[in-house]
């Protein structure tokens, strides 16, 4: 089992940046691809992000390609979200999951924990 816990949400003006943060805690952190996801109101939960297990490899979303920037730190137990160019449209509740599976994938089913979400507003 693992823990995740999200920080670094807030209310930022349109072309502003945030770092969002997710803090595992449990079974060893290498061991699993992390991804992040998103979730506005009335609407699904959908990918923005993922790392495989050791960073090597990222995937983003066509909409967030070349704003947002994924990392992580295995030895802090961390993975990271810098949001760059912030735009309206990226106001959501942001999500941070582990997969033990490694598989890296941009479906939210495959993702076995989540965090508890942190709120990103941009306003225009």
């Amino acid at each position: 089992q693992v823990q995740l816990v999200e920080s670094g949400g807030g209310l930022v003006q349109a072309g502003g940046s945030l770092r969002l943060s997710c803090a595992a805690s449990g079974r060893i952190f290498s061991m699993y691809a992390m991804g992040w996801f998103r979730q506005a109101p009335g609407k699904e939960r959908e990918f923005v992000a993922a790392i495989s297990r050791r960073g090597e490899s990222t995937s983003y979303a066509d909409s967030v390609k070349g704003r947002f920037t994924i990392s992580r730190d295995n030895a802090k137990n961390t993975v990271s979200l810098q949001m760059n160019s912030l735009k309206p449209e990226d106001t959501a509740v942001y999500y941070c999951a582990a997969d033990l599976w490694g598989r890296s994938s941009r479906n939210p089913d495959l993702y076995e924990y989540w965090g508890q979400g942190t709120q990103v507003t941009v306003s225009s």
